[in-house]
């Protein structure tokens, strides 16, 4: 499969690194040629110098050959007027990154889809929707729902007092196959387990269950839901104010800000929230602000150290649940070893969705999961695939994947070794980064 990528900036890098590993023909195309040059070193992958709107850097790359065009520079004007050109010149599919909500409007989204953009993504609000998933299922660090909510996936931090901690796999005190275990997080790497891996303390365990079981789950990691009223914020970043357009009504919100301008424009634009102009950092200034009132902390500034230790410092306080915006990616998995609760990073999200739409997946159906190293993405078995030619246990399926559960018409089921993926099945995988390709040649 072509892809072209136009934007070499922090989405269009982590995704062109992300799809490199995915063995597919990846063009990735911006101005910036030393940015250039330090990616053409290390990945696979080739880079073109030239604006993302030109005709004639177009027509150099070839787009009429591409399977998919991905507009993801920091203008969603030049975004889309890339991705109508890209289109008009022969295009199969194009995404255009945006950061105005009024393009989310249904009838201002077919205007676009008449001009040639397919398909749109908006990381502030992948981001925002997130932090509301993360506030209504406060116990798990990770929630995703797929195929419309009929199964599950649950990221738990395993605490040293639960009952499942030091145990394998195999022995889990548990009487029916009610979940599934299909990854752990431990330290800065990622397993896909298998009935002989042990739960260690400090683990983040995924889980994939249906609903009637989420309170088993929770309970067997000792969890306790709490109901959240009260959220402070850190930062008046578009990522916050995207969150307390979206969900100001719902909680009762205080702002943070350190800059008197943006305090101002914050309280033109949010004028149901508190706002406050201070240094989060100062812990006298959280002290006048009674952070230890409040049911959640979220660190939504700029800057991922600050708000990694803000998180940190919210927990000293008494806060039970604090989210951090992490950007940098180097900083990920040390955040996630941390206790600061939930990690946000859009660019994972926004490269999440993008991968939906690269494996023409229905994107209400299905869910990625938002590591650096590890993919989970809902799949179709076809007739006569590999993945339907016996049980699941004498398939001898690669390493580093796990098939999770199955949707077979209206039913949904967790997967064991005697299943039998039949034609037509959605199957919920597992597997780590670069190895998805592989995967999808078992269901085509």
């Amino acid at each position: 499969m072509k892809i072209i990528i136009a934007g070499a900036g922090e989405v269009g890098t982590h995704l062109a690194k992300m799809l490199s590993n995915e063995d597919q023909d990846i063009i990735l195309v911006d101005n910036d040629q030393p940015r250039l040059d330090m990616i053409d070193a290390n990945y696979n992958l080739m880079t073109w110098n030239g604006s993302t709107s030109s005709f004639a850097t177009m027509r150099n790359v070839n787009v009429a050959d591409a399977d998919l065009y991905i507009a993801v520079t920091p203008y969603e004007t030049r975004n889309i007027t890339a991705c109508a050109i890209a289109k008009r010149l022969g295009a199969r599919k194009t995404v255009a990154r945006i950061d105005n909500s009024e393009f989310l409007i249904k009838e201002n989204g077919e205007v676009l889809r008449q001009l040639g953009v397919d398909h749109l993504i908006y990381p502030e609000n992948l981001a925002a929707q997130e932090i509301a998933l993360a506030l209504a299922h406060n116990w798990a660090r990770y929630w995703g729902e797929l195929h419309g909510g009929d199964l599950i996936l649950i990221g738990v931090k395993l605490s040293n007092d639960c009952q499942i901690v030091d145990k394998q796999l195999k022995d889990l005190p548990v009487k029916a196959h009610d979940f599934h275990v299909a990854a752990i997080k431990r330290n800065n790497e990622t397993i896909i387990p298998n009935g002989n891996d042990t739960l260690l303390h400090n683990d983040i365990v995924y889980f994939i269950t249906t609903p009637p079981f989420i309170n088993e789950v929770r309970e067997l990691c000792g969890k306790t839901k709490r109901v959240i009223k009260k959220g402070l914020i850190m930062g008046g970043s578009r990522i916050a104010v995207r969150f307390a357009k979206e969900y100001g009504e719902k909680y009762h919100l205080k702002f943070i800000e350190i800059s008197r301008e943006r305090c101002e424009e914050l309280a033109r634009t949010l004028p149901q929230c508190e706002i406050v102009c201070g240094d989060g950092r100062d812990m006298e200034v959280l002290r006048e602000n009674n952070i230890y009132q409040y049911d959640v902390f979220m660190a939504l500034t700029d800057s991922s150290e600050t708000n990694i230790l803000s998180c940190l410092t919210a927990k000293e306080f008494g806060v039970t649940k604090t989210i951090a915006d992490v950007e940098n990616l180097q900083f990920l998995s040390s955040a996630e070893n941390l206790n600061i609760g939930t990690t946000i990073n859009k660019k994972l999200l926004a490269s999440s969705r993008i991968f939906k739409i690269l494996l023409d997946a229905d994107s209400s159906n299905d869910k990625f999961l938002a590591l650096a190293d590890a993919e989970v993405a809902e799949m179709k078995a076809k007739k006569g695939s590999r993945i339907t030619r016996a049980e699941v246990k004498d398939l001898h399926l690669p390493f580093g994947m796990t098939l999770a559960a199955r949707i077979s018409g209206d039913r949904s089921e967790l997967i064991s070794g005697r299943t039998r993926i039949e034609p037509g099945d959605y199957v919920v995988v597992f597997c780590l980064s670069g190895s998805l390709h592989k995967i999808e040649k078992w269901f085509n």
